[in-house]
């Protein structure tokens, strides 16, 4: 089983914290779309005809693409590919590009069955803080529709640590999320990437970031919510109801192969990775005379290990000790069990057989336990 990315880098307004691969150029949609169609076959040998149980459009933002357009995509993958009847194909999109007849197009017309919506907040503040284009009417408003014209997994993003966030406006701010029913909520904490405008205004002193303990607050009052609500807090961003796990999400975190289509997307086997070119002009130029715009690295064991630590322990599943055993050898596995058995004595690491996982009340610090186990 295996999984299929494409990067839409399409975007009309940039947002002040986004350090993905974007453009605004979005006349070269249609030049995008045959070059990514190209690539679907020049790489159809990567995955040797594994069936893909994911697809998922990222971004950028997908829901700029026509129905039509995305069409164009998917038939072009079910043609090259061997994908799953039961396929999970996920579409990232903007509140405010969600109309009735765009919805209805989508359901009725693409094999699309879940969508990501780019909620971000339920504060129109902050909503221009972050550079959104949409307001918090747009946001309930086009979940609604959603649900209305069909859409039965609903994934929504939203964002803790923004600044001049209180914990007021924070207790109101998750309430409005759990009070939409959806079936997933990923919850991010703001970064304030080099590069960004939100990173230029904060340098300026225009903006004050949270303290620690507020963005800690915000983190722990969110799972507990979601606990009450019965959603599985399955991964230290991620929350769903029974049965609505992101399956896309999962491959990355059960390291399962995935292939990337369009400019910076990445593709992984076991011991390779791929990535493509961070320039849609490039790409589409590439594409066009029959290369590819890739760079790759062979994975030593090392590397393999120190990835398996970084990706799991993110998760309720945890490490499974056996695998670096069988997987990476005996001298990986003892560097393993001599390192995760002091948090293991402090109970910030949970053993159950060859199991390891972090509690999840200890999710906050999991960057520091995790690179302590990291081998340099």
């Amino acid at each position: 089983m295996a999984g299929i990315y494409i990067h839409i880098p399409f975007c009309k307004k940039v947002c002040s914290y986004c350090d993905f691969y974007k453009t605004s150029v979005l006349n070269l949609i249609p030049e995008f779309i045959s070059a990514v169609k190209k690539e679907i076959e020049i790489k159809k040998d990567f995955l040797k005809n594994e069936m893909i149980e994911t697809i998922y459009f990222g971004g950028g933002t997908p829901s700029l693409l026509s129905y039509s357009q995305l069409m164009e995509i998917t038939n072009q993958i079910d043609k090259v590919y061997n994908v799953s009847n039961e396929c999970e194909i996920t579409m990232e999109a903007n509140p405010d590009d969600l109309s009735e007849e765009y919805l209805k197009s989508i359901i009725q017309y693409t094999p699309v069955n879940r969508l990501s919506i780019g909620i971000q907040s339920f504060n129109d503040d902050h909503l221009r803080l972050l550079q959104r284009r949409h307001n918090s009417l747009q946001s309930i408003s086009c979940i609604n529709k959603a649900v209305k014209y069909g859409f039965s997994n609903i994934s929504i993003d939203i964002i803790y640590g923004i600044p001049g966030t209180d914990l007021t406006i924070w207790s109101e701010e998750i309430q409005n999320v759990f009070d939409l029913d959806v079936q997933h909520i990923s919850a991010y904490c703001l970064t304030i990437e080099k590069g960004t405008l939100l990173y230029r205004n904060a340098e300026k002193g225009y903006i004050i970031e949270l303290p620690e303990e507020d963005i800690k607050y915000q983190y722990s009052a969110l799972c507990e919510l979601a606990k009450n609500y019965k959603y599985q807090h399955y991964e230290i961003s991620n929350f769903a109801k029974e049965g609505y796990i992101s399956k896309h999400n999962s491959n990355y975190w059960k390291e399962k192969k995935y292939l990337g289509f369009g400019p910076s997307a990445h593709s992984y086997t076991f011991t390779t990775r791929l990535w493509n070119d961070s320039n849609l002009r490039n790409y589409i130029l590439q594409i066009s005379n029959n290369s590819l715009a890739t760079n790759s690295e062979e994975l030593d064991l090392i590397t393999q290990y120190n990835e398996y630590i970084m990706i799991s322990l993110r998760t309720m599943w945890g490490i499974d000790a056996l695998k670096i055993k069988m997987n990476l050898g005996e001298k990986l596995y003892r560097s393993f069990i001599t390192s995760v058995n002091r948090y293991v004595k402090t109970g910030q690491i949970k053993r159950n057989g060859d199991q390891y996982i972090i509690n999840e009340e200890d999710w906050m610090i999991a960057d520091y336990l995790i690179s302590d186990l990291l081998i340099v």
